[in-house]
């Protein structure tokens, strides 16, 4: 299930972006005393008592012809639009403005869960001013200090209770999630449009036609899938328009969602460093993946072709090692065939569980072969392995020493792993724990 997504709303200069920074946990947001310096929206993940959210942060909303302020409100809208839950700022100390007003508006008409905190109550002598912000029509105003971080808990208390519950889930659990990312114009609408052999995803050779996460269930072969198109992530700094902006955050989503995620290359433009970072996405998620390299009819081919662009991926992609590759046309419908056996079979090694007694004859095998590390005079010891989850498979080593597990080893043990058990397309996370935890 994807992480809920609260926006903070209010008009310019209410202390949004220091009350951002406080719920993250970190100065992400330009902290300025000036009106209008929040000019976009900042996203960034958050947790609080063990609920994890994505929060967005934005530039003030103000009702003016100035292009930059309409430019600001519309950034606030799409925010809006997107957040399951919206924390609207006010000033405690200016009181309520014509601007609030026209805030609590806009709020009204999106019909989302509202929970309005009033900013800058630096001391208990000035909870008074609390009661004129009843007349927004929001509920109980709560009182905070951004700047000192006083009342953020019991503002984050009332947002956590809009949250839905954690065992909602819209498909059965046998269903195969695949979602498809990747920069614009590298044809993710088209491989949908030729997997599902209609025209159920709008398809057009202007970059970013693809607006929003789109779920198109279907079976195939007995095996109940879901498709998630979403709209193509740009580098930071070169998209201009703001739907583009916001469609990074619903790809993120879309990804949370999936099992199974197909990162899309252009064959015709070759890999770039902003590919790099969609598929870091993925793998930061944990999900299984499949590398498809889109377009491979437009290139001019001989015997050594494909190897060679399987060797630069590999070479990008170091981190990947464990993804396979498909090349394919989805105009052409070449080697279209070997997508959804693909991806059923990274999906079952996403969810592969290895029996404990076979993992720890596993790891005495390799420790025989290769002994672990020692640290200045300390040797590393492993008692005790277990596979503590999957999607993907968790293995956690009890050791005697967490710190003697040095990356090397633990890649070596990752690799027998990989070699003993079929973990294709997966990644695999390893974990030391001392002996006694």
């Amino acid at each position: 299930m994807p992480k809920p997504v609260v926006a903070i709303v209010g008009r310019p200069n209410v202390g949004k972006s220091t009350i951002f920074n406080r719920i993250v946990g970190e100065r992400i947001a330009i902290v300025e005393d000036m009106p209008g310096v929040t000019r976009d929206r900042l996203y960034s993940s958050a947790e609080w008592l063990n609920k994890d959210f994505n929060l967005i942060d934005t530039g003030g909303i103000e009702i003016s012809d100035e292009p930059l302020l309409e430019q600001m409100r519309e950034q606030a809208e799409l925010a809006i639009s997107e957040a399951d839950v919206i924390i609207f700022i006010v000033n405690g100390r200016e009181g309520i403005t014509s601007a609030d007003e026209e805030v609590a508006k806009i709020l009204f008409r999106s019909k989302k869960p509202i929970v309005l905190g009033v900013n800058k109550i630096d001391n208990p002598e000035m909870r008074d001013q609390l009661y004129e912000f009843y007349s927004l029509g929001m509920g109980d105003p709560i009182a905070i200090s951004g700047s000192h971080g006083l009342g953020i808990g019991d503002l984050l208390d009332g947002v956590c209770k809009h949250f839905p519950n954690d065992d909602d889930e819209d498909y059965d659990q046998d269903t195969i999630r695949i979602s498809l990312i990747g920069r614009p114009n590298v044809g993710k609408s088209s491989l949908v449009n030729s997997l599902l052999g209609e025209e159920r995803v709008i398809v057009s050779d202007i970059a970013g036609t693809t607006r929003d996460a789109i779920d198109t269930p279907f079976t195939k072969d007995g095996q109940d899938y879901v498709l998630i198109d979403t709209a193509g992530m740009r580098k930071r700094g070169k998209v201009y328009e703001s739907t583009e902006k916001y469609s990074v955050l619903r790809a993120l989503k879309a990804i949370e969602r999936s099992d199974v995620v197909l990162v899309v290359l252009n064959a015709e433009e070759g890999i770039i460093e902003q590919d790099k970072k969609i598929a870091g996405y993925a793998h930061e998620a944990g999900r299984a993946l499949v590398i498809v390299v889109n377009k491979w009819d437009t290139i001019e081919k001989d015997d050594k072709t494909m190897r060679e662009f399987e060797q630069k991926i590999r070479d990008h992609f170091q981190y990947l090692s464990y993804a396979p590759i498909l090349f394919l046309s989805a105009k052409t419908k070449q080697r279209l065939q070997h997508v959804l056996p693909t991806v059923k079979l990274v999906s079952e090694n996403h969810s592969l569980r290895v029996p404990t007694n076979v993992l720890n004859d596993l790891v005495m095998d390799a420790v025989a072969m290769n002994p672990t590390p020692t640290d200045k005079g300390r040797r590393l010891k492993i008692n005790y392995t277990t596979q503590v989850a999957v999607k993907p498979p968790t293995f956690v080593f009890f050791v005697n020493e967490p710190e003697l597990m040095h990356f090397s080893y633990e890649r070596f043990l990752e690799n027998r792993l990989r070699d003993t058990f079929e973990f294709q397309g997966t990644p695999i996370k390893i974990i030391a724990r001392k002996k006694n935890d």
